[in-house]
């Protein structure tokens, strides 16, 4: 089974860092060189996924405007033999291609959460299992791309109704996130029993939070049909995948392996470490910003 489709939500409003993101995507904000959905869209398709689907929303046409393929800027950079920016900006080189939908508001005008906008691409997905990649949410480490590797392979080899990345979190962390209870002891690979959508640190089932990844096959859609809305009025992904577990699905989960981090754009404190990550690691100018820092830190 070849999974080729990818669903990235961008709608989301990005409360949290206002106001730099009123009018700006807060996937389109700056981590190094790049923007935060650029090393989303990196990362699969260096997997061989090809079909991207972006949900989007209110202010967020700069995210199709960075897509979009941009002749002039191309020819310009062939003519500069500037090679490393064709390499990351031409996709259509590689047989790649996006698709944009707008995410219904609910009825206080907002979108209506994560299982919505899931549910907005229902046409797009057909009768294909597909990726769920969160487009605020970098993962590195390892290999880059090695997590969804052993995603899809762990989807294809267990044949779940959906599979889930997680990462271990401190305890006073889990009410941030959705959160795995393991079936058995929670090994690299484990089978889920339960789901909780942010739970109060002393009712969380675990430490193992769900990291914006997921493979899914079809009948997520009619578990998230089945979901009533629940924490903060939204409907919850989390709480559509523990439905499918009800339903009788199997949901198998892949754990982050330790040299492998999540950098949860949304969060300000998330944000400043991966662009200072990010900054350190760059080729160019890494052994300079370590050098400014550690003279700023000689100041404090």
């Amino acid at each position: 089974m070849a999974i080729e489709k990818v669903v990235v939500p961008v709608a989301g409003l990005g409360t949290r860092l206002l106001p730099a993101t009123k009018s700006q995507p807060k996937e389109m904000l700056p981590v190094g060189r790049k923007p935060v959905v650029q090393y989303v869209v990196e990362e699969l398709v260096s997997q061989g996924l090809k079909k991207f689907l972006f949900i989007t929303g209110k202010n967020k046409r700069s995210i199709e405007d960075h897509f979009d393929k941009d002749p002039e800027l191309l020819e310009r950079l062939r003519a500069e033999g500037r090679d490393e920016l064709l390499d990351e900006m031409d996709y259509g080189r590689e047989g790649v291609t996006f698709f944009y939908v707008r995410q219904k508001l609910n009825p206080m005008g907002v979108p209506g959460g994560l299982g919505a906008a899931v549910a907005t691409a229902e046409d797009f997905v057909g009768e294909e299992d597909f990726v769920v990649a969160l487009g605020d949410t970098i993962i590195t480490g390892g290999d880059y791309s090695g997590l969804i590797r052993r995603m899809i392979a762990s989807h294809v080899r267990n044949r779940p109704a959906a599979t889930v990345a997680v990462v271990e979190v401190p305890e006073d962390e889990v009410s941030k996130y959705g959160v795995v209870k393991p079936r058995k002891r929670a090994g690299s690979e484990f089978e889920a029993e339960d789901l909780v959508e942010k739970p109060p640190p002393g009712e969380a089932p675990s430490r193992l939070a769900i990291a914006a990844r997921y493979v899914f096959s079809p009948v997520i859609f009619d578990a998230i049909r089945r979901t009533a809305p629940g924490v903060g009025g939204e409907l919850q992904l989390t709480d559509a995948i523990a439905n499918l577990i009800k339903m009788g699905h199997k949901v198998m989960c892949v754990k982050l392996k330790p040299d492998e981090r999540r950098y949860d754009i949304g969060n300000p404190e998330s944000y400043f470490k991966a662009f200072v990550d990010f900054a350190l690691a760059d080729q160019q100018y890494g052994y300079i910003v370590r050098q400014y820092l550690q003279r700023k830190l000689r100041e404090v």
